[in-house]
């Protein structure tokens, strides 16, 4: 689902005046420094110098001017009408925010929606590591987990976390398969990897989404990549569903490989190989998904839904 890289002669961005990380932080690691852009956060922007001064509390004019001037450039930009965050000083901003240099909560487990797809029992979630995992109560079988800076959890009741986390999972999952690092927006891959024994997650192939830039990476199943797909959810809306407010976890489709046909197999780094029908069940209603290798819809159809038990097929793939 991703473009091959652009050589350096194409690349967009040439970073010989960026500053290295090192030096990134030493100007920021000052407290006087962090002061003026969590009050730049404040304000109205763009800000006036003497404004921005007076939010700082800081009497010496020379000695806040010296410190504005290193956060000029990289970190705020100065306009004709006064002081603005760059993206970078934006980034400090909303990393002091969202807890993830400064907190590190852990919530014991609680219950939420959802039973099992191994043995019925009901699901629970928690908070640990600056993650949010889902698990079942009674066999520990996992059915999710994606990280949640610690900045969420605050004011928030259980069920409102749980609101948020779901929305922020498809939006990991989703961007991550259109190309576009959740972490630093760099070039994500994504590949189909065969599963030899996955204990874990009862799996046959997954998804693996890698950005080039930083390495982060994304582990999921097939279902759960096309969550945002506007066939599934017309096709969810046609039977009175809004798919984006039903929990993933809950969805069969997305935290198991049952509904999932591998139709033809090929290697991580041979996508193009790939082919693959996902069958998602709805009601008396399926619908029904031929997918290639970079999981592109290559064409839908909606079929009468199969009485229980019937196979689905007998080589399936995926991957919560």
């Amino acid at each position: 689902m991703s473009d091959s890289p652009a050589s350096d002669a194409d690349s967009i961005l040439a970073c010989e005046e960026c500053l290295s990380p090192a030096e990134a932080f030493s100007v920021v690691g000052n407290e006087t420094r962090l002061s003026i852009l969590e009050a730049l956060w404040r304000m109205d922007r763009p800000a006036a110098f003497s404004d921005l001064r007076r939010e700082v509390e800081m009497r010496d004019s020379a000695q806040f001017n010296y410190h504005l001037s290193k956060l000029t450039g990289q970190f705020v930009t100065k306009t004709d009408d006064g002081y603005d965050f760059r993206s970078a000083g934006r980034a400090v901003i909303q990393a002091v925010l969202s807890g993830t240099i400064n907190q590190d909560p852990e919530i014991e487990p609680f219950e939420v929606a959802g039973d099992c797809v191994n043995c019925g029992a009901p699901l629970e979630a928690h908070y640990r590591n600056e993650q949010v995992r889902i698990r079942c109560t009674e066999c520990g079988r996992p059915h999710g987990g994606y990280s949640f800076p610690p900045g969420g959890l605050e004011e928030r009741t259980p069920e409102e976390l749980m609101n948020a986390f779901n929305q922020r999972a498809r939006h990991l999952s989703c961007l991550s398969a259109d190309g576009v690092c959740p972490e630093c927006s760099g070039r994500m891959s994504t590949h189909l990897y065969d599963v030899d024994d996955d204990e874990v997650f009862d799996m046959d192939v997954r998804v693996e989404h890698e950005c080039q830039r930083c390495q982060h990476s994304i582990v999921s199943s097939v279902g759960l990549v096309l969550l945002d797909d506007a066939e599934i959810v017309s096709f969810y809306r046609d039977h009175g569903i809004d798919l984006n407010t039903v929990p993933y976890w809950t969805l069969e489709w997305c935290v198991t490989d049952n509904y999932t046909t591998v139709e033809r197999r090929g290697g991580p780094d041979a996508n193009d190989e790939w082919r693959i029908t996902l069958t998602i069940p709805v009601e008396d209603e399926q619908l029904v998904l031929d997918l290639d290798g970079d999981l592109n819809v290559l064409d839908t159809e909606r079929r009468e839904a199969r009485p229980a038990g019937e196979s689905l097929g007998e080589e399936r793939a995926g991957g919560p």
